[in-house]
């Protein structure tokens, strides 16, 4: 993983945001993980598949022998 400290950070942010294009960079404040940088594709592939993962945990759990009017579930979903 690729490190850089919270100094480099302030002096060249957009180098920072460029390697962490395909995988999170790692901020380090006193020798002590801070905070990590992710790029933008990262984050929005990470937000999908939580989404997913929400979207299938939701149908799993879902109850069809109460046999509930789709409207009603989806707006417990949120959908």
């Amino acid at each position: 993983m690729i490190t850089t400290t919270i100094s480099q950070l302030k002096l060249n942010p957009s180098a920072v945001i460029a390697q962490a294009s395909d995988y999170p960079v790692a901020v380090a404040n006193r020798s002590t993980i801070a905070a990590y940088v992710v790029g933008k594709s990262l984050f929005e592939k990470l937000l999908a598949y939580v989404e997913d993962r929400v979207d299938v945990a939701a149908v799993t759990h879902a109850d069809y022998a109460a046999k509930k009017d789709f409207k009603d579930v989806a707006d417990t979903l949120g959908i």
